[in-house]
């Protein structure tokens, strides 16, 4: 339905030098120090709200997989729709400016475990606009995130950052960078 061209691939070479900035500022190979640093105390923002969390400590008697999976999220369909509503879109206009075709779009609003594919979720970030802290979230919600390892990643966290959110100009920088494309 809304297929990527290879034809309409004109960036501007502007932009092109803005997001080599970014990604030569912001993507790593194989460093993992960040990782190794203990993570005692988070602070995350869900969609504007500011919740302190507490990693787990590790114990020695294991918890029950009862208690872990008592507490789940709400399923990734209903977290999608109560932001478009939130937002005041439509389910039309989140599809079509994330480049996804209806049937796939139905099939995430009616299949209450149905999991998306990362670039779909990333998609349906950019139509909803949202902010890196609200972006990583969402992506969290779906089981995924952006790494700062992995070239893709760091291209969409660019245009998010910056608040640039048309679909098909980033399809044209990650096509500029050898990457796969968002939508269909």
């Amino acid at each position: 339905m809304f297929k990527f061209k290879k034809k309409k691939t004109e960036v501007s070479q502007k932009m092109l030098d803005e997001v080599k900035v970014y990604v030569d500022k912001n993507y790593i190979k194989n460093d993992t120090s960040e990782f190794l640093a203990p993570m005692r105390k988070m602070k995350k923002t869900v969609f504007g709200e500011n919740i302190n969390m507490q990693m787990p400590q590790m114990s020695a008697a294991p918890a029950s997989v009862h208690n872990f999976t008592k507490n789940l999220d709400e399923p990734f369909s209903k977290i999608l729709l109560n932001i478009i509503d939130r937002k005041g879109k439509t389910d039309v206009d989140i599809y079509k400016r994330a480049n996804i075709d209806r049937k796939l779009f139905s099939k995430i609003r009616s299949g209450k475990n149905y999991m998306p594919g990362k670039k779909t979720v990333v998609a349906l970030a950019i139509a909803l606009e949202l902010s890196p802290d609200e972006t990583d979230n969402f992506l969290e919600c779906a089981g995924f995130a952006l790494s700062k390892s992995v070239m893709f990643d760091v291209i969409i966290k660019y245009f998010i950052v910056n608040k640039k959110y048309d679909i098909f100009e980033i399809n044209n920088v990650l096509f500029k960078y050898d990457q796969p494309v968002l939508g269909g």
